[in-house]
């Protein structure tokens, strides 16, 4: 039930909250985490981020004239209060559904989501990209990038600071520090300010202030007793400042008096400024304060017992990685598991626990990972990199370059391939396949359950060059999972059924679906294993034998999997008919999976009924 908001119930835009006294900005902060409790309770989506985030999000528009003045929310797990306030309050009991409200900020939802987001680390380029289009145009308006301390450790974002800080531009950085990303934060910027401390540069600069100082005994005694509040006020800024930014902070994120007065004078500065606030992740809901991992991203819980971890009686794909994973590290020791920021999403926590001398949290740093995947195989390792297909895109450039020119032996585990519900487009792993199969020396596998994923897992490593398996979100069938491990035969898939006319070539998730609508079709199907290389002699057989070859894949059909087959059919002139099915060429909004295979032609329905169109064509 949703509670008694009465004064949010007010604010369906900015505009009105504007109009607020400041003395109402408390309770209104208060209404929106009630608020967000019962929603996100009913339908799931991100938490912690949100409840940290509430006092900025009133900050922010309560200061600045949005939308005129620009925000990026940078990745968007911490713009719920930011819709809410934006005239979407109504619309959040649809989020993330069919039909309903993104989980993201999203350019065609509202005028008030000036940038979509989903990946990390872009807030900073794009916020600086308006702050240039403002000045060329001679408008006084001001563009802000919010940005989490996870998402700054990425090299874009650094890249986005070196620019910045060289144009004389009116942006606005703001640092959510929380100490917490979606997995615990690691590397190097996350030490800065202790390594700071302990340095020569703070050391020198304290012996000459006490110098100074000694000729005033109560300045002293003052600067002695404020040395700790002293070293978290100024010795953060000489980073960013080195960028050439105005540095301010830290303050209390939580504080909206503060925050207010503080955006206030920053809003009448020129140029580059960079605003640290300090946040705490899940704020105001207990349970998520105490584990924001946990309450990351949650499905619909009672919010009086809080979320609770429930044991699938099927294993994920992630599990059954995760498992292989630590099996396969205790035959062989040249095996070491990467990955960029997700050890819990990819499965890795166990590994990490197990053989933490061999697992490498490199941060939110996808290039990074590979070409670091790539120097450990250079020199004997077996690296794996366990790593999601949306993500993988961001390392394109190394997967070609520093892995497969070089015919490198790395292990992609590939995540959440296909469609992934709630999360939508910025999420899916639609390309992967198209992307993959058209760089040499790359071996590309689908597995079609949880115990081909396995072996799979398992031939890739016995493998001298790169390799990709790319498994779904969530769970399988249920298939009988084989602790023993045996490789299977490189570029040979397995005819599953022998049928009539029809022959349905599967790649991995679809391949249950295929024997499903087989036994109303009395179709053949092919469960093809390898993307690459393809099976060139059961393609062939099965051309030969039937009058119609549908592909089956939950990838792009432009150069994916069923492109393979088409291609290896013209090369060999053999004259078939054959039917692509697979994702269009649009990007797929969220809501419910099954709903959206269906709605794009892969339910066991609509192949039937694609296929029967087709036979009475």
């Amino acid at each position: 039930m949703i509670p008694d908001t009465s004064l949010l119930a007010r604010i369906n835009d900015p505009e009105a909250l504007r109009a607020l006294e400041r003395d109402e900005l408390p309770e209104l902060a208060q209404e929106i985490r009630d608020f967000m409790l019962a929603s996100i309770a009913q339908t799931g989506g991100h938490f912690a981020s949100n409840f940290g985030a509430v006092e900025l999000s009133i900050a922010l528009h309560y200061v600045f004239n949005t939308p005129d003045d620009r925000i990026v929310w940078d990745v968007g797990h911490q713009s719920y209060p930011h819709k809410i306030l934006t005239g979407r309050r109504t619309a959040m009991s649809g989020l993330r559904q069919a039909g309903g409200i993104a989980g993201f900020p999203k350019r065609e939802e509202s005028e008030f989501d000036t940038f979509g987001t989903g990946h990390s680390s872009t807030s900073i380029s794009a916020a600086l990209g308006m702050a240039v289009a403002a000045k060329l145009s001679g408008l006084e308006r001001r563009a802000i990038a919010v940005i989490g301390d996870g998402a700054m450790t990425a090299g874009m974002a650094f890249e986005a600071l070196n620019n910045a800080g060289d144009m004389d531009a009116n942006l606005l950085v703001i640092l959510n520090d929380n100490d917490m990303s979606i997995s615990p934060n690691v590397g190097a910027l996350n030490h800065y300010l202790a390594r700071l401390m302990s340095g020569k540069f703070y050391a020198a600069a304290r012996r000459a202030s006490e110098k100074v100082l000694a000729h005033v005994p109560p300045m002293l005694e003052l600067a002695k007793r404020a040395e700790e509040h002293v070293k978290g006020m100024v010795t953060p800024s000489t980073l960013f400042e080195e960028f050439g930014f105005n540095y301010i902070g830290p303050i209390d994120g939580h504080d909206l008096n503060a925050l207010i007065d503080t955006l206030a004078n920053i809003r009448r500065l020129p140029g580059p400024q960079f605003l640290h606030v300090v946040t705490k992740k899940g704020k105001g809901y207990p349970l998520a304060e105490e584990n924001s991992c946990l309450y990351h991203g949650v499905s619909p819980f009672k919010p009086e017992v809080g979320v609770l971890e429930k044991a699938s009686p099927k294993p994920t794909y992630t599990q059954v990685f995760g498992d292989w994973l630590c099996d396969m590290a205790a035959i062989d020791s040249r095996l070491v598991g990467i990955t960029p920021a997700m050890r819990e999403g990819s499965g890795l926590v166990a590994f990490s626990q197990q053989y933490p001398e061999r697992y490498f949290d490199v941060g939110i740093a996808e290039q990074h990972a590979v070409t670091f995947a790539a120097g450990l195989a250079a020199d004997g390792y077996k690296p794996v990199v366990a790593i999601y297909s949306t993500f993988l895109q961001r390392a394109y450039d190394q997967l070609i370059h520093d892995v497969a020119l070089q015919n490198l032996p790395v292990v992609f585990a590939i995540d959440r391939a296909g469609l992934v519900g709630a999360d939508g487009p910025t999420h899916a792993g639609s390309f992967d396949l198209s992307y993959l199969r058209c760089i040499p020396n790359m071996t590309v596998m689908a597995p079609s359950d949880e115990n081909e994923c396995r072996q799979m897992l398992y031939t890739a490593m016995q493998l001298d060059g790169p390799s990709a398996v790319r498994y779904p979100r969530g769970t399988g069938h249920g298939a009988a999972i084989s602790l023993a491990m045996q490789a299977l035969p490189i570029g040979k898939g397995v005819l599953r059924r022998q049928g009539q006319r029809v022959a349905l070539l599967a790649f991995g998730s679809m391949v249950q679906t295929a024997l499903s609508a087989a036994d109303t079709l009395n179709a053949s199907v092919a469960d093809m294993r390898f993307v690459k290389p393809i099976d060139e002699t059961l393609v062939l057989q099965l051309a030969q034998s039937h009058d119609l070859i549908v592909t089956l894949e939950e990838n792009a059909i432009m150069g994916g999997a069923g492109s393979a087959v088409s291609e290896l059919l013209r090369a060999h002139n053999v004259t078939v008919r054959v039917i692509q099915l697979g994702l269009p060429d649009t990007y797929i909004d969220h809501g419910n999976h099954t709903q959206m295979l269906a709605e794009c032609g892969l339910s066991s329905d609509g192949i039937i009924h694609r296929v029967n169109q087709a036979l009475s064509e």
